[in-house]
């Protein structure tokens, strides 16, 4: 059989490994941490493995999650697969401090009354009528543009500038960064046009299709729901795991890699590797002699990360807010939330942590560079304890109003990303994130390799490969940990198995792709980039959608 190591158990290798085992290779998973699942993990906030988990952050499944989510249709659980886990969301709560709370449903539509109630947050409500109209146009522009001016224009200019924000209204601004602060990692300022334009589409497309929820998480912790059915499936098919074994680095011999170093000095031998280690860590493996092989491999330190990391507040009551989503539109620190409970259908919290808790509130917190509302300084500036205490009070600013629904009394305990450690001592200087995330910049897709990097036993399969949604997530690392196993197969002539789905988009829109590749190809821009001939574009496709 062909051996295969992969380096890192997150959701990227373990996808890998399980497309590699289902289709008889040998494998092996190498993880430096004591527990699989990588950035989506869950793990014991005390060490006891029967207690309260904490993680990284919540989960959620939005429509366009093909891969992962087919993976774990795949995955056994108690009679019925790890998919059977997935729970859908109903409604999101834009909370504001000086505003009245808003809901945007996120429930399936049914009708087409819902469908446009559906929309409605995401285009007309609290927005001037100009600001809508300029929006839908930039929207028909980026979506009757063809793939290579997206990837060769629109990807070198930020969504905050092709939208035009710093001349449009406040709530113009405000609700375009509410449509991309409760994703991962996705900055208007920064992130492209063709990024952040694409998975707005496919968030508003989801809600359009009556044949997929909206919007899932899971039914109790990561790990409980997820990644320790999947570990224990995996062994079924003949996988050998290896937590807490850090790799130090490849070995490598003529152009290819020979083998692995690990931490504690031994050395593996394998046909294949597979690199599923984050971004952060993959460029350590980049020896110079990969990287005259691979140039690709070179460019992955120039894609830059940013801090984006959970708490999770236990309370002597389930407060359980909307259910879904909540985000904090005022709050400094980008702030969005999940009350847990009401989803965890399949985690009796009575049977885990102290008696008095009650309900689960895990919170994200995505800014760590603007001055919080206890102590004026930047969350990664406080110790730990500050971190928690200021979200805390961010919270309580946006949620308690006219109703007062968060108070110090509930709160029993907190536990923060252990990925955050504190530097400095008496006092702390603050934290240091020792599991950043990878954000998408403006250019970033030139600097993102693909799965089969060209050395002849090496593939990559991690959030930061070129992938469909080009996206830090848990769907993109799948999709990457698909293409790795896809080019392994290719190699020892075993038939690919890997499924890879393409992002939809409306089939009407292709003959104004197919129009504006030419216009590409003979040097000519597009025609939104002329206002009145994007108004045009959108009449013809107004006119189409009657006829």
């Amino acid at each position: 059989m062909t051996e295969v190591s992969v380096v890192g158990g997150g959701i990227g290798g373990l996808t890998a490994a399980q497309e590699l085992a289902e289709c008889g290779f040998d494998v092996t998973v190498y993880e430096a941490n004591d527990r699989f699942g990588g950035k989506a993990r869950s793990m014991p906030i005390d060490g006891d493995p029967g207690g309260l988990h904490g993680e990284h952050g919540f989960r959620f499944f939005p429509a366009f999650y093909r891969h992962v989510v087919d993976t774990m249709e795949r995955i056994p659980d108690d009679g019925g697969t790890v998919a059977d886990n997935l729970v859908e969301t109903e409604a999101t709560l834009i909370a504001s401090t000086h505003r009245p709370d808003r809901v945007a449903e996120t429930g399936s539509p049914e009708s087409l009354r819902e469908w446009l109630e559906a929309l409605r947050p995401a285009f007309a409500e609290d927005l001037p009528p100009e600001d809508v109209r300029f929006l839908l146009e930039r929207l028909a522009y980026l979506l009757t543009a063809c793939e290579e001016r997206r990837e060769n224009e629109l990807d070198d200019v930020s969504w905050w500038t092709f939208i035009d924000a710093e001349n449009r209204s406040q709530e113009f601004q405000d609700r375009l960064a509410f449509a991309t602060q409760s994703l991962v990692a996705l900055r208007p300022e920064v992130g492209s046009a063709r990024t952040i334009g694409t998975i707005y589409m496919q968030l508003l497309f989801g809600q359009l299709d009556p044949s997929r929820p909206t919007e899932r998480i899971l039914n109790g912790p990561t790990n409980e729901a997820w990644i320790d059915p999947w570990v224990a499936y995996l062994e079924e098919l003949g996988v050998e795991f290896h937590p807490a074994t850090p790799v130090h680095g490849f070995e490598v011999d003529r152009g290819q890699v020979a083998g692995l170093e690990l931490a504690d000095g031994n050395r593996v031998r394998s046909d294949e590797y597979v690199l599923a280690v984050p971004v952060e860590v993959a460029p350590k493996f980049v020896t110079p002699e990969l990287a005259r092989v691979a140039p690709e491999l070179r460019r992955i330190d120039r894609l830059e990360t940013a801090w984006m990391n959970g708490i999770q507040f236990y309370l002597r009551e389930d407060i359980e807010l909307t259910r879904g989503h909540q985000v904090y539109a005022d709050a400094p620190w980008a702030l969005t939330s999940i009350s847990q409970r009401q989803f965890w259908t399949g985690y009796d919290l009575d049977e885990h942590g102290p008696e008095e808790v009650e309900g689960v509130l895990s919170v994200i917190a995505s800014d760590w560079d603007t001055p919080g509302i206890v102590y004026d300084k930047p969350a990664r500036r406080c110790s730990r304890k500050e971190v928690a205490t200021d979200i805390w009070e961010q919270l309580k600013r946006h949620l308690d109003g006219p109703e007062t629904r968060l108070t110090d009394d509930l709160l029993v305990d907190w536990f923060l990303d252990p990925a955050l450690v504190e530097v400095g001592s008496d006092p702390v200087e603050g934290v240091e994130n020792r599991s950043p995330l990878l954000i998408n910049t403006v250019g970033a897709l030139r600097n993102r390799p693909p799965a089969d990097v060209g050395v002849p036993n090496l593939t990559i399969a991690s959030d930061y490969v070129r992938t469909n949604s080009d996206l830090a997530s848990m769907e993109s690392a799948n999709e990457a940990g698909r293409r790795a196993a896809n080019a392994i197969c290719r190699r020892h002539g075993v038939r690919e198995t890997a499924r890879i789905w393409e992002l939809e988009e409306p089939a009407v829109l292709e003959p104004f792709k197919r129009q504006d590749r030419i216009r590409y190809r003979l040097g000519l821009p597009h025609p939104g980039a002329v206002t009145q001939s994007i108004r045009r574009v959108t009449s013809r496709l107004g006119g189409r959608g009657r006829a």
